[in-house]
Order: structure tokens, then sequence, then C-alpha cells
């Protein structure tokens, strides 16, 4: 389905110029701080080169003012800068195409040094210093004399991480530029929604590494070496699991959690619905993610607390989860470019119950630069029919999301209770097809 090349990763994980780390054997390598700069302005400027003249010519733009201050970054911006680098004040980056389909130029109107990302104001003179013409007045005259016909800024009533512009420095840019110009600014929202959901084939190796560190970090958390039935709380196992986040130089994708789904009713009973003691016969699950070369992951994962005699978990439980995998095939299958979030819900649903599926329930996201943004919404928990402006996102190639659903099928071993299991998994959509990065879970955790 997918050929991915070596080279792009051998070059930056395997490479003997790279010292490579981890805490634990069981944890892919993770590079240090230093190294992560290199690897991020490396995608980075290829972004640059290679995306940024397709997605403006392809959204008719052939001017991008990208405006915003110290301490609060627009969206967009800090996915085209340097990972090492200080923003001081305030913020332009002004990007121009002066025929469809050419080269980019890329302004830096600030005393930020770009390294060579952006063209700096001390390579060229966009920022006259020594006729002491000011930041927006350089503005202005960048703007005049490149006569753009549309421009694009980012203020967007849909997707948060197109509506960087503040109310403030809107007006200011307008005042700036003058009435001609700020005529012909025009939301940039399907613009920056291009740029933060669309992969490169190098963005998805990388992807799919940090993705594979996710996955280590969940399994080590819900191993024997972290957990003591009758002895480990689920606030053990979260705090396990932050600490390696921490000790890692990773970030959290946001406040993650560990839970006890299921409990045989006769320990309820005996040690009451408040007890977070891990115990025997216990069905986990977590909801789980890190921050990692500017790529986020998102996973809900489960594990099962073998009882005294048992060495599996009970075939009521995995045929839960095996419904739930099909499911997945059913979603990852339903995906062509060009749909919908809305449209893409109503075809999986509907595919899902021709097939038989248990109460099949789809809440997908777009991931990647953002946890939540910028691409289609595949239906909220809550609502699986239309989720309004986010579900009219049209899916793009390249691109990834999360294959998070849940089914809900009666289990024998609970007395015929229905127990809802809850599935999440990043996914890649290409040109070749749709697949899982670093696989996905198929078979429960087991603590022994």
């Amino acid at each position: 389905m997918r050929k991915i090349t070596i080279f792009f990763i051998s070059a930056l994980f395997l490479s003997s110029s790279f010292f490579l780390f981890s805490q634990t054997k069981n944890i892919p390598n993770v590079l240090s701080i230093r190294e992560r700069a290199a690897v991020i302005k490396k995608i980075t400027k290829m972004r640059l080169d290679g995306l940024l003249p397709r997605v403006m010519e392809k959204t008719g733009f052939d001017m991008w003012l990208i405006v915003c201050n110290e301490d609060n970054l627009d969206p967009v911006f800090q996915t085209m800068i340097p990972y090492d680098v200080w923003c001081p004040i305030t913020q332009i980056l002004v990007f121009y195409q002066r025929r469809p389909g050419g080269e980019v130029e890329r302004l830096n109107i600030s005393r930020t040094n770009m390294q060579d990302l952006h063209r700096n104001v001390w390579d060229y003179k966009a920022w006259d210093n020594e006729k002491k013409e000011s930041q927006w007045d350089c503005l202005a005259r960048i703007v005049h004399e490149r006569d753009p016909k549309k421009i694009g800024i980012n203020v967007s009533g849909v997707i948060w991480a197109a509506d960087g512009l503040t109310a403030f420095l809107k007006k200011k840019v307008e005042e700036t530029i003058g009435p001609k110009y700020s005529d012909r600014m025009r939301s940039a929202e399907k613009l920056s929604t291009l740029w933060l959901e669309t992969m490169l084939p190098e963005d998805l190796e990388l992807y799919e590494r940090v993705v594979s560190v996710a996955h280590a970090l969940m399994a080590e958390t819900f191993s024997d070496k972290v957990i003591t039935p009758g002895v480990t709380t689920t606030e053990d196992i979260l705090y396990y699991y932050l600490q390696q986040v921490a000790d890692l130089g990773l970030q959290r994708y946001a406040w993650p959690w560990f839970r006890i789904r299921v409990r045989d009713p006769e320990v309820l009973k005996k040690y009451g619905k408040d007890d977070t003691v891990i115990r025997r016969g216990d069905l986990l699950q977590c909801d789980a993610g890190i921050y990692y070369l500017r790529y986020y992951t998102d996973h809900a994962e489960w594990a099962y607390v073998l009882r005294p005699g048992e060495t599996d978990v009970p075939e009521g439980f995995k045929k839960v989860m095996a419904e739930g995998n099909k499911l997945q095939d059913i979603f990852c299958a339903e995906f062509k470019e060009g749909l919908t979030g809305n449209q893409l819900l109503a075809n999986i649903l509907q595919t899902a119950r021709e097939k038989g599926i248990c109460k099949p329930k789809i809440y997908s996201h777009s991931v990647g630069y953002y946890l939540h943004e910028p691409g289609p919404l595949i239906g909220l928990p809550w609502e699986q029919e239309n989720t309004g402006g986010r579900g009219e996102v049209k899916l793009v190639a390249n691109s990834t999301s999360t294959a998070e659903l849940s089914v809900t099928c009666p289990v024998p071993e609970l007395g015929g209770k229905e127990l809802r299991m809850a599935l999440e998994q990043v996914v890649a959509f290409t040109p070749k097809g749709t697949y899982f990065l670093d696989g996905r879970q198929t078979k429960f955790y087991i603590i022994k």
C-alpha cells in the first residue's frame, strides 16, 4: 500500500552525526534537543520550498500576510519558523508569489533570526534601518511595490488554527497598507488549512517515528514493569506515563487519562466505586498522546489484568476489540479525496451498519501539526450526522487523522451486558491508500 523512502529517516535518525538517546531500552530512540532543531529546520524548509507554492497557487492568493505578537504567536506562524529561535515583539512574515505556481518570496519583517527559512532584514533590505523606516512602513512599502491582487490574512470563524490574526493587528494592517489593498484582503482559511493538513512524504516518515514512541510509552505504562495488581493505582500509572514523557524531553498532547473501564461486580462491591487500585480482572483504558518534532499523537488503547488461573483475555472482550478493528477497516476504506467530514461520517456509518457492526459510533478528527485541527471533523460523540462548518472541510491527499471510534457489543463474561470499546489510532491518507502510522492495537496489553 505504501512505499516511503528510507533515505530521509536514515539521514536524520540513523546517521552517526546524530546522537540518539532514550531513558529506557523499550522506548525507540529519541533525538536530543539540538538534533530536533536540525530535523525541524530541514523539514520546515522542505515544506516552505515545495508545499507553500502549491497551496498558494491552489487557493489563488498571490500574497499572504502573517502578523502576530511575541507570546501570542499565530498557529500557522509557529509551523514556519526554526525550532531554536526567539521571536521578540511584533512578527511579520510576507509571502508573495509573482506568478501562479512560481517561487514564493518569503520576507521576514522582524528582528527574529529566521536562519535561512525566510529572508531576514539584515540579508535583504526589506527593513531599511538606515532610512529609519519603521516596521509598519516597511510592510506598507513591500505591499505597495508588489501590488498583490488577493491578500490572505489569518481570520476564520471555523478553523481556529487559521484565526491567528488579532482584532487589533488586523486593524493595524488595514491602516498600514491603506484602503486600496485592505479591500483585497480575504480570509486565508483554506490556505492555512491546506498548509497545516498537507503532509510531505518526509513528514509522514517522521510522524510514523513519533507515533512509534507514543505507542511504546503506552505499552510500557500498561505493563508488569509498572503495574502490580492490588497495589498500583490509576493515578500511579498516569504519573508514571507523564514522568516518562517529561524524562524523554517530550511534551504531553493534553491531559491524558488512564481508567478502569470494567470491573467485576463482586470486586466493585468489596472495594467501592471510588477505589482506584488496579485489581485482577480489571479492564483498563487510556487516552494519551505526545507532542514531538511538531507532531501530535492521540491514542486510546486497552489493557487487561489477568485473574488467578487465567492465561489470556476473556474471549468476549477479544471479540469486541475485533469488532472495533473491523470498524477501523471500514473507516479507512471510505476515505476518498474531496469528501467532507460529514460525507465521510455518513458513508462510514452506512457501511458499518450494512455489515452488522455493533452500534458503531465515529468521532474522528484531523491530527498532525495540531491536535484537533485543521482538516475534516468526522462526527462527534454527541453528533453522528452533521458537525457544522468543521464537518464541511474536505479531505485532501497526504493528510493525517485519528481513527477515533467505538463499538458497543454484549459480552457473555459480563452476563450479556454491553461493553463500549473506544479505539483511537493515527491514520495517513495518501493517493495509494489509507494506513495506520506504526500499526494499531489488535490485542490487549496483558498484566500478569
